[in-house]
């Protein structure tokens, strides 16, 4: 398995022959809007920095052929996924090439009780002989058993450090990466990362970079 970060929530996957584009978001990297020979494109939630309302659309016209799979809120919020994509909902399972999507959870982590709550579906990608990725999106809650690598949310206006460190270590998984981090500064980070470093409970901890790729 080959994990690409390409700025904030979003990730290229590549296993099993397959490549998945998840939540390319407004704080993504151009990359992220320019992959080619993608098999599917997952949105686990509406917020503009897991589904990029500007330039989302146009990575839309130019994969014409590939599933797009996307939260129910999502699509009804913007037209161009309106047009193309199958509703991700919990439990849901679709295969796509050699990689089984499966969806987990329903509920946004709350910001503030005054804003309701958003919905929210993270997913896990499963295939045979490899290891086992969860992308929660945006939220702490839902807790899979057998994950082996977890894209981890390391800092959001809905979480808090001791949040993340027992999400962590409820997730289990043996190899931990950061996601949705763009918000963190450069001296600010290390605070963050060392703490999951030093109290999540992983056995691998990989601070990955939005432009580097993580092998697993």
């Amino acid at each position: 398995m080959n994990i690409q970060r390409l700025g904030h929530a979003a990730i290229l996957v590549e296993m099993a022959g397959t490549r998945i584009l998840i939540d390319p978001g407004s704080y993504s990297s151009d990359d992220a809007f320019s992959v080619t020979d993608l098999d599917a494109i997952v949105i686990t939630h509406q917020h503009p920095d897991h589904a990029d309302p500007v330039r989302l659309p146009g990575l839309l016209e130019a994969t014409p052929d590939v599933l797009v799979l996307a939260e129910g809120a999502a699509i009804a919020a913007l037209p161009a996924l309106a047009e193309r994509a199958v509703s991700l909902r919990s439990d849901d399972q679709h295969q796509v090439g050699g990689i089984t999507i499966t969806g987990v959870g329903g509920a946004h982590a709350v910001i503030h009780p005054d804003l309701g709550v958003a919905t929210n579906v993270g997913v896990i990608l499963s295939a045979t002989g490899e290891p086992t990725l969860f992308h929660p999106g945006d939220a702490y809650d839902p807790a899979p058993d057998g994950v082996d690598v977890l894209a981890l949310p390391l800092s959001a206006p809905w979480a808090k450090l001791a949040e993340t460190v027992e999400f962590c270590r409820r997730v289990s998984a043996a190899t931990v990466f950061p996601i949705h981090d763009a918000a963190l500064t450069s001296s600010g980070y290390a605070i963050y990362w060392r703490t999951i470093e030093s109290l999540g409970g992983a056995a691998r901890s990989v601070r990955v970079a939005p432009d580097e790729t993580l092998s697993v």
